[in-house]
């Protein structure tokens, strides 16, 4: 991973527990990603990760602790205006408008925004076709007969297309093909590199701790570990229980 310059905390997490009826899912979670960063919450299904993001996101109600962006508390806070307020996440399963085009599709996403008829928007559209060159190609397609890894690209090209200032990614390369991954991942970075923070859900332990800067373990809806991606990575525990013994 290349070392990157961070600034101050962006997003906190304290604290944090969530129920579904009467199960916890997730409980006592704390956490914290930099501004400029990438974060990454890795574990195994079932562990608490899309939750905890869903919670930050505003769409799942939050029993105890609390949720600060850029120092304001924002726990109560609904999804909607912290999209407006720079905090967008592409969902899990991409979630595309299977019956609008790929254009249509990028315009949903900035729909929060004033400034659609102006040369920001544009700009922002340009932004999205720069990084994301199949979807410029197929700006006229039907989402719904896209690939699974180009849907996955115009999620993440729609929420870009909010301007947020963190981006939540859950499981971005969910299904897709090796070398589709790497280049999701190669994107990611780039998206990075342009200024966003990330904070990334991912069940590919491995490409998560190459891509991170600062990596959380959680387990039935705690962090049992954190620490610099690239020193979990190196963790015998953590290679034996997540990377298959090996990176």
């Amino acid at each position: 991973m290349v070392a990157r310059t961070l600034g101050e905390d962006q997003l906190v997490v304290e604290d944090l527990s969530v129920n579904y009826g009467r199960i916890e899912a997730i409980r006592g979670v704390s956490f914290r990603v930099p501004e400029r960063g990438i974060a990454t919450l890795i574990g195994a299904n079932g562990a608490g990760k899309t939750t905890t993001l869903k919670t930050i996101s505003g769409l799942r109600a939050v029993r105890t602790g609390r949720i600060l962006f850029e120092g304001e508390d924002i726990t109560d806070i609904p999804s909607y205006k912290l999209v407006k307020r720079g905090l967008c996440q592409a969902p899990e399963g991409r979630g595309t408008f299977v019956g609008m085009t790929v254009e249509e599709n990028l315009d949903m996403g900035a729909y929060t925004r004033a400034d659609r008829k102006t040369k920001g928007y544009r700009d922002d559209l340009d932004r999205v076709f720069s990084l994301f060159p199949r979807l410029k190609e197929r700006r006229s397609q039907y989402a719904g007969t896209m690939s699974g890894g180009e849907q996955q690209m115009l999620a993440i090209g729609r929420a870009l297309m909010s301007r947020p200032r963190v981006l939540l990614l859950d499981e971005p390369s969910m299904g897709l093909a090796p070398k589709l991954i790497q280049q999701i991942f190669s994107i990611i970075v780039e998206i990075n590199n342009q200024g966003t923070t990330v904070l990334l859900v991912e069940q590919n332990a491995l490409q998560a701790l190459r891509t991170a800067d600062h990596a959380y373990v959680l387990e039935t809806g705690e962090v049992v570990r954190s620490g610099p991606a690239d020193e979990l990575a190196a963790d015998d525990s953590i290679r034996a229980a997540y990377l298959g013994g090996d990176v």
